[in-house]
């Protein structure tokens, strides 16, 4: 995070602590849900990431002294709310649902309970940081489904959004299923693998391709992957390749593959590959790279392309196809003053946009063959465990219920993060996280992964949840 990680902020969260500190508001508890309203591309889940970076921004939030000289010259603050600004720690709980979880919409994945200045303070980052790494990890995801087995290398640094994006987007991408990156920062951080060729200003720096490719193989004899299309590449780069190849295993190496970055991919490939299986190199990889995405990569296997490899770099790294995630910040419960939690709803004429009231938890169901079925919202006070069968209801439709059997069980999925403000959890490495992932895709029932029309997962309210709704509901209206 930069320095100035504080004011990395909207400034209508400022004024608003503010005037919570002048309506006497600075130790009123607030819950708040972290939620999204849809999936990207018209998918059926996502996959979320960034909650080590949210836990980091929580533990090092604080406002220096060249931050508090800012705000005073703006003259809107108030010197008792600079001075609660320069006191300011975070105190709060938070509950998460973990990286690598495969989560749909209008759930809560973080639930932010503390003094409601705290609880307002730290929205803006949380909605920068989880909407941005949860929408790459989830486009990675669909790569890595659309590849179906190949390896799939993130190439997107020199396209993303900022240095700070492209750390953040290698990271969410290696949690949401790629392989390795091009990005050398990314690796040195996470430990993420890291991969690359050469580019063609390599080989135009040379008199001409067959010395551009062997000056690169005696430098990298056990790494060579050689660009093939910068002048002709079935009638110069391959053959070249080819040739370079022969010395390499003269001398006891091998040739690791060659990189094919424009033109037709289907045909180019398969043609590659006949030659290089002709020649003898039946074990050198076919490597694609050019404006990639899944549905690319969806058609080029179609096609029978002879590709081992993807190489995905601005569609990946940007979601270029649906370039933000809706997640929201709601308040859903505010305390009365007298301990208890009084659930909060927001009304709207847009039924998506009604909130879930109230301070809940997650619990994810799962049938008698492991596969997930559903996810349940229940008020936290009501009794969990709970003993099926279980009845529950579509967040809005009463006619719409469905009872899980017995033989369902069912797990709570969200885990304390902090407890009045004291770190509870660690962040496991990237790497296990990534495993996390490829696990609970693995519980998914494929109807959820099609790129098309794939079915929707229910996301349902305990009986108790969905009369608090319909209650206070009819109470907005008659107020």
């Amino acid at each position: 995070m930069h320095s100035y990680q504080a004011l990395l902020t909207d400034l209508y969260q400022l004024t608003m602590v503010g005037g919570y500190i002048r309506e006497g508001k600075t130790e009123q508890r607030a819950n708040f849900d972290y939620f999204f309203r849809n999936v990207p591309d018209k998918g059926g889940y996502c996959i979320l990431a960034g909650l080590a970076d949210i836990i980091e921004y929580i533990q090092r939030l604080r406002f220096k002294e060249t931050d508090i000289q800012y705000l005073r010259k703006l003259e809107i603050f108030s010197e008792e709310t600079l001075l609660y600004f320069e006191k300011f720690k975070f105190t709060g709980d938070i509950w998460a649902i973990p990286e690598g979880t495969v989560v749909f919409p209008h759930e809560p994945l973080i639930r932010v309970t503390a003094p409601l200045p705290e609880a307002q303070l730290i929205e803006s980052i949380l909605l920068n940081v989880m909407n941005f790494q949860t929408l790459i990890a989830t486009k990675g995801a669909r790569i890595r489904s659309a590849a179906n087995g190949d390896t799939v290398i993130d190439f997107g640094l020199r396209r993303a959004h900022g240095p700070d994006g492209a750390l953040m987007a290698s990271r969410a991408a290696y949690i949401g299923g790629i392989d390795g990156t091009s990005n050398v920062a990314a690796g040195h951080c996470y430990g993420i693998p890291v991969q690359g060729t050469h580019a063609h200003s390599w080989v135009a720096s040379f008199p001409d391709e067959e010395k551009a490719f062997r000056a690169y193989a005696d430098i990298y004899p056990d790494t060579c992957l050689l660009l093939v299309d910068t002048y002709d590449t079935l009638k110069s780069g391959v053959p070249n390749a080819i040739r370079i190849g022969k010395e390499l295993r003269s001398r006891g190496h091998e040739m690791m593959g060659i990189r094919l970055d424009s033109g037709d991919l289907a045909y180019l490939s398969k043609q590659a590959r006949r030659m290089l299986d002709e020649a003898g190199f039946p074990k050198v990889k076919i490597v694609a790279s050019g404006d990639l995405d899944e549905q690319i990569i969806v058609s080029l296997k179609r096609q029978k392309a002879k590709i081992d490899v993807w190489g995905v770099g601005t569609k990946l790294i940007t979601s270029y196809s649906s370039p933000a995630l809706g997640g929201v910040y709601k308040l859903t419960a505010l305390d009365d003053g007298q301990g208890r939690m009084i659930p909060k709803i927001k009304r709207s004429d847009n039924p998506e946009k009604i909130t879930n009231p109230g301070f809940k938890r997650v619990a994810r169901v799962f049938d008698e063959k492991g596969r997930m079925r559903g996810d349940i919202l229940f008020l936290a006070e009501e009794a969990f465990p709970v003993t099926p069968p279980v009845q529950v209801f579509h967040p809005m439709l009463p006619h719409l219920f469905k009872t899980y059997p017995k033989d369902f069980q069912f797990r709570e999925i969200m885990v304390p993060v902090f407890k009045s403000g004291r770190l509870v959890y660690k962040s496991p490495p990237v790497q296990q996280i990534r495993t996390q992932t490829l696990k609970n895709i693995d519980h998914l029932d494929d109807a959820y992964k099609r790129f098309r029309n794939p079915h929707i997962y229910h996301i349902s309210l305990s009986r108790s949840l969905f009369e608090t709704k319909q209650r206070l509901l009819r109470e907005a209206v008659t107020t």
